[in-house]
């Protein structure tokens, strides 16, 4: 009924101007502290509408469609987690005790009774409500929180948002799990605040660059882009970067990426797929041996090169002519024989193109870079933001902690929020991010331990919106694109991990995978207010146990090995990593040679391929499949120390738990919710 109502007031108007608008002259009348009530009550969904048939105001709530005559108070009931209000607290003495707070819902007349059909009585709950009771924070999963009380803080020192009522019947993490990593005491980060107006340009010009791209890769070698590669680009290219912005590589030397120029090479002449047919190996070695012959003919290759080539293709398919006997056997060696005949010629006509790719994107990128930066400046400037002085930073050892920025945030816009199912959905400017609501629930619990400069949640909303994005655009928009490269160990093996290694920390993970709170991930301006510690490349622990499962990137899991090297090699206290990388054998990927010849090894194994699984890189949106199987085996290393080898031995029982674990037979979905009485 209520909905109905509002429906047919579609056209009423609000009467509260959002922060951001120009005051209306009552409204720059009021005192502050009621100033401050109508903000809350705008975050919290709130707005004040005209009643044409009752004519008169009411307050409207977009998020529960709750609708009531009087003011609403904050921290009251909740209609969507609480529907008869159980939980929900009165403020003695206040209003009609047949709704329980003192306020009443809008009805179609005064006169209607309040004990009818649609009525519903709450018990009071003893908390007393005083002119110095502070406002209470509101909890961004629901419009609704808890009143303060003795747990939740005094008015000497004021306590955190309560805790979200949304709950998942199953999690993927364990943020109870405290940290042994120690790491020297460091200076705040000099990375911008993020902000969503700046994030959605980064997302625009990204998206544009991709586009270039692709373009690029038709237009030269009649190819589309290697799946995947502009992913790993940005990913190889951060190794190497030194420019300010966190996606978007500026400052590279040398400007041509070794993985892009790889993985376009390895597409020319044609892309190879994976063949279960005869057919399909026939018609594989036909149209790798006819595009070879048309690029030797256009291209400006020397007569030998052309020569080689053509003979080669000519050859086979005369051969394709006479034997329609052959097996796939048969045509995939004939298709091997003819790259290594080919390749080197292909290669040497295709090089200047390809690198005239890899070099255009680069440029594109550093454009795209000052632009951004100007923008973000330009707007840190008209909030009166500068750089601050230097912080002092004592020279000792401490638990790690998350990274902190130097600058200040500026004032965010409003984001927009509601949920569809169990999705949450927020919007800024027409572009929507989603996540599911158990793992939004997640976010603000690593928000509430992490984030030590918006106590009022005012900047979550915004900075959810800012997190999300950043990865959707980092890991692309097609269909299972980038899940790869996000995908996590399952919940059984972290818990071994931690039970018989002492492992309470991820080298790389996001809030939006990780199973610790404490981790370290690729953006340290977006990422840090949900715990995390900066790119583990910039991360230097003295002491702990640790996790790697890196991106499935080449050069940066040499430069994780390089790191761990030196890592182990200056400190004499415990320290240890078990590292989880592909076994990629063929050929051998330098990184995993240099782990297994490492002095610092102390055992490896291999997983099988089809034998064990990796959680989803995009769990935090799946509805169902959070798990899949591995295409190719997995290595298992432990790097350690002496001192870590003594405190975290890999014993063969300990091994015997942790392969165990590992099996797809003994996993299970996730690890159940202990419901604890607060």
């Amino acid at each position: 009924l209520l909905q109905t109502r509002h429906a047919e007031n579609k056209q009423d108007f609000c009467s509260i101007a959002h922060p951001d608008q120009t005051a209306s002259p009552t409204e720059s009348s009021l005192p502050e502290s009621r100033k401050s009530s109508l903000y809350e009550l705008v975050q919290a969904g709130w707005s004040k509408c005209w009643s044409k048939r009752e004519n008169r105001p009411y307050w409207f709530n977009r998020f529960t469609n709750q609708s009531m005559w009087e003011m609403p108070i904050l921290g009251q009931h909740d209609v969507i987690s609480d529907p008869l209000g159980l939980n929900a607290a009165s403020v003695e003495g206040a209003g009609d005790a047949g709704v329980g707070n003192g306020q009443r819902k809008r009805l179609l007349s005064e006169e209607a009774a309040q004990g009818g059909l649609n009525s519903f009585k709450r018990p009071k709950i003893g908390i007393p409500v005083t002119p110095t009771t502070p406002t209470v924070p509101i909890s961004p999963i629901t419009p609704r929180a808890k009143p303060w009380n003795s747990t939740t803080g005094t008015e000497d020192k004021p306590g955190q948002p309560a805790s979200a009522l949304y709950r998942p019947t199953i999690i993927y993490w364990d943020l109870d799990i405290q940290t042994n990593a120690v790491i020297r005491e460091r200076a705040p980060a000099n990375h911008l605040p993020p902000h969503p107006e700046i994030e959605l340009q980064r997302a625009q010009l990204t998206t544009k660059l991709r586009q270039h791209y692709q373009e690029l890769c038709y237009q030269r070698e009649g190819i589309e882009p290697p799946r995947e590669s502009f992913n790993r680009w940005l990913l190889e290219r951060k190794v190497l970067d030194k420019g300010p912005d966190p996606l978007l590589p500026s400052d590279c030397d040398p400007i041509i990426s070794r993985s892009m120029f790889r993985e376009v090479m390895n597409d020319i002449p044609i892309r190879l797929s994976r063949i279960k047919y005869k057919e399909e190996a026939r018609k594989l070695l036909f149209k790798y041996a006819e595009a070879a012959k048309k690029m030797i003919d256009s291209r400006n290759a020397t007569p030998d090169s052309r020569k080689v080539v053509k003979w080669n293709a000519e050859d086979t398919m005369n051969w394709l002519r006479r034997d329609h006997s052959a097996s796939k056997e048969d045509y995939m060696d004939r298709l091997e024989h003819l790259r290594k005949q080919c390749g080197p010629h292909v290669t040497a006509v295709a090089k200047d193109s390809v690198e005239g790719i890899c070099t255009k994107i680069y440029h594109i990128s550093v454009e795209y870079v000052r632009r951004i930066r100007q923008a973000h400046q330009t707007l840190l400037k008209d909030c009166n933001i500068t750089d601050p002085e230097a912080a002092e930073v004592q020279d000792r050892l401490v638990y790690c902690y998350p990274i902190r920025l130097a600058l200040p945030s500026p004032n965010q816009p409003r984001i927009e929020l509601h949920f569809e199912n169990d999705i949450s959905c927020l919007r800024y400017k027409g572009e929507m991010v989603k996540v599911n609501r158990g793992y939004f629930a997640k976010l603000e619990l690593l928000y509430r331990y992490s984030c030590i400069d918006d106590p009022r949640f005012e900047k979550f909303l915004s900075r959810i919106w800012c997190l999300i994005k950043r990865y959707q655009v980092m890991f692309g928009a097609g269909v299972n694109e980038g899940m790869g490269l996000q995908g996590a160990l399952p919940v059984p093996v972290f818990e071994v991990l931690n039970k018989q290694f002492g492992v309470s920390f991820e080298c790389f993970a996001s809030p939006l995978n990780s199973y610790f709170k404490q981790f370290c991930s690729a953006f340290p301006d977006t990422d840090g207010f949900f715990g995390s510690r900066g790119p583990f490349l910039n991360f230097s622990p003295a002491s702990g146990s640790f996790e790697a499962n890196p991106p499935f990137c080449e050069e940066l899991m040499d430069a994780m090995v390089t790191h761990f090297e030196e890592l182990l090699e200056k400190s004499s206290e415990p320290l240890s990593f078990i590292i989880f990388v592909p076994e990629w054998r063929d050929p051998l990927t330098p990184a995993l040679n240099r782990m297994e010849t490492s002095a610092f090894l102390r055992h490896h194994m291999s997983v099988p391929a089809f034998e064990h699984e990796y959680r989803s890189g995009s769990q935090h949106i799946c509805k169902k499949e959070m798990y899949y199987k591995a295409v190719h085996g997995t290595v298992i290393i432990f790097l350690q120390n002496d001192s870590g080898f003594t405190k975290w031995e890999p014993t063969p029982e300990r091994i015997q738990e942790l392969l165990a674990a590992y099996q797809v037979s003994q996993r299970t979905l996730g690890s159940p919710v202990t419901h604890t009485t607060e």
